[in-house]
């Protein structure tokens, strides 16, 4: 009986996660690996980081992601003058209560999109460090708790542009999975031009599913199976990028719970409920690219260390 509950939950899962897939291709032309990283942090509910150029969609995506979840969400436009009160909320004093009242910023809501986030102060940044990880505001003494889902989506532009401000390195373990959209095909970017009149806005969508729904598709995630050659093989490829020639920081022990998370989900969408080592492989440089420093491309040593770590058999 408890089998098959897993089964009908992850059935459930893999279902709904398609069809919030479905939703994103309608509004953004290519960027498949985005679409499909994007479902991956809602499954899990790790923090997403979109790196790219401005104007290749990474706000519509997010905004579709929430439509397509049934979340409130909230969005605050990244700025040099923007403050960790922006973001968190602060306490005023009133005076007809004699007391101090607290009034929740926009962290308090399901979805952050938080837009060009290295556009704002290293100390406004660390704001989020305990939102994102706790799920929790303190302010004033005062610990108020996030609502349950939170997922924060943030959009980085490429630290070239002028005005940016470098994500340290604990602000980078915290967000799940970061990728770049990438500029769409010759052919895709040839219909967005002749659909520009008659695109779907992401407030036009039909929403996949509730708040409700959301959460069961992360539970069912739990229940995926890890073996523990499979969990080996995860730890092997974290610990090879500590000691591989050229990494100067390798991927953290939060890193290699994370891998291991978003492989569960990549297992639902290719329809198991077990993890497989393919299924490590596929999310390997979307879990922990931006969480290695190196003299070189991070993806690429990521590749390298993939073909050089020998995989369980199945």
């Amino acid at each position: 009986m408890e089998k098959d509950l897993q089964i009908e939950e992850i059935e459930f899962a893999k279902k709904t996660s398609y069809a919030i897939y479905e939703n994103l291709t309608s509004v953004i032309f290519g960027a498949t690996t985005a679409l499909r990283a994007a479902v991956l942090s809602a499954m899990t509910g790790k923090h997403l980081l979109l790196e790219d150029s401005p104007g290749v969609g990474k706000t519509q995506l997010a905004k579709a992601l929430a439509k397509s979840l049934g979340a409130n969400s909230s969005r605050i436009q990244g700025q040099p003058d923007l403050l960790p009160s922006d973001i968190t909320g602060f306490s005023i004093y009133r005076d007809d209560l004699r007391t101090w009242e607290f009034r929740p910023g926009p962290v308090f809501s399901q979805i952050l999109l938080l837009d060009e986030l290295n556009r704002t102060p290293p100390r406004t940044q660390a704001a989020l460090l305990e939102t994102m990880e706790e799920r929790s505001v303190t302010i004033d003494g005062t610990t108020h708790s996030l609502p349950d889902p939170h997922l924060v989506i943030a959009t980085q532009n490429p630290l070239s542009q002028h005005g940016t401000y470098p994500l340290v390195e604990s602000q980078m373990d915290r967000f799940g999975i970061s990728v770049s959209m990438g500029y769409p095909s010759e052919h895709e970017e040839l219909g967005l031009v002749l659909q520009a009149n008659d695109a779907i806005q992401p407030e036009s969508l039909t929403q996949a599913t509730d708040v409700e729904g959301w959460l069961r598709i992360q539970n069912a995630v739990k229940t995926v199976g890890l073996v523990p050659a499979v969990g080996e093989y995860a730890v092997r490829i974290c610990r090879t990028t500590r000691i591989f020639p050229g990494v100067i920081l390798g991927a953290s022990p939060r890193a290699l719970l994370s891998l291991i998370d978003i492989a569960k989900a990549e297992a639902i969408l290719c329809g198991r409920n077990y993890v497989t080592p393919q299924d490590l492989q596929n999310v390997t440089s979307l879990a922990l690219s931006h969480r290695i420093i190196a003299n070189g491309d991070p993806k690429s040593i990521l590749a390298e260390i993939i073909s050089k770590t020998p995989a369980p058999r199945p």
